[in-house]
């Protein structure tokens, strides 16, 4: 069975620091499941040799995962991922509250007011349903 990790790619952006975007897969592999808790993790130097960055950076994404309570490292047997289910939703929570953050952020950059905001996206919601509807009806 292929673990999440093997999927993780080095298409890496560089608006961003690297060691934030490895840590968002992690994270976000981790809230959808794909990671279970109390799974192993490959060790920094062979997630650095995967990813193809520095081992230094890994070892900051790691230390940043462990700092968060997402992974424990066991002594002579490597990282694992809390055993912990509570921090999935956790995770998943402030995941989309950041989201949500960025999403009000841009928006208002652009000049809409609040009550502008909750209406596109209202509209946005009722037409994505519709599309969803019209798909479904059509299969």
């Amino acid at each position: 069975m292929m673990k999440a990790w093997e999927n993780f790619t080095t298409d890496f952006d560089d608006r961003t620091p690297i060691y934030k975007q490895i840590y968002s897969l992690f994270s976000r592999s981790f809230a959808r499941g794909l990671i279970k808790t109390g799974e192993r993790i490959p060790s920094i130097r062979d997630m650095a040799l995967h990813l193809k960055v520095n081992a230094n950076t890994m070892q900051r994404v790691y230390q940043e995962l462990e700092r968060d309570g997402l992974i424990n490292p066991k002594r002579g047997t490597g990282y694992f991922f809390t055993e912990e289910e509570a921090m999935v939703e956790k995770v998943s929570t402030k995941m989309a509250q950041e989201s949500v953050s960025r999403f009000l952020a841009e928006m208002r950059a652009l000049g809409f007011a609040d009550k502008d905001i909750v209406n596109e996206l209202s509209q946005q919601i009722k037409n994505g349903k519709e599309n969803t509807d019209e798909n479904t009806a059509s299969n």
